[in-house]
């Protein structure tokens, strides 16, 4: 692991997440009676675990706006979630000033051109495998693994090998 990204990791208070494509594979998918239903990776929620165990404050923040995400988030026991956002950088931005946290002490992961703006703004910048080719780019670590198939856990691990 390069220098620079060791240290990006070791100083993470904060990881920020989009949810879909992130969390989730990205697909949307809907029951006969008109449910939606989305996929998320229990690894990935045992990351999220071991990461608040270790201190660091967890956020969700997505445009959509359901019932599931907040369902996931309290299993993970994530209590920020910013949901129906059109500005995720405001909502980022308000979630680190809330905490006291430092944009240069938290991470963000996203995998679309709107988690640009809050990428951007991080100290570290992560994204899922399967992220947008100027997601990837703008990425300070990419995971080897996509969105909702242990991307997170993915990241999760490589912030707590980093304090060790």
């Amino acid at each position: 692991m390069k220098a620079e990204l060791r240290r990006r990791l070791r100083r993470v208070r904060a990881l920020v997440l989009d949810v879909d494509g992130v969390l989730t594979d990205g697909g949307m998918y809907y029951g006969a009676a008109g449910q939606e239903l989305k996929r998320f990776d229990a690894k990935d929620g045992m990351g999220l675990r071991l990461v608040q165990e270790a201190g660091i404050a967890v956020a969700f923040i997505t445009a959509e706006k359901n019932e599931i995400v907040l369902r996931r988030a309290e299993k993970v026991k994530v209590r920020d979630v910013f949901a129906g956002v059109d500005d995720k950088l405001a909502a980022f931005t308000s979630f680190l000033a809330s905490r006291g946290i430092a944009p240069a002490e938290a991470a963000y992961m996203g995998d679309d051109v709107n988690d640009l703006p809050p990428m951007g703004r991080a100290g570290l910048a992560l994204a899922p495998a399967d992220a947008v080719p100027a997601v990837r780019k703008a990425a300070h670590w990419v995971a080897s693994l996509p969105g909702g198939h242990g991307a997170v856990r993915e990241a999760c691990d490589a912030l707590l090998s980093a304090r060790a």
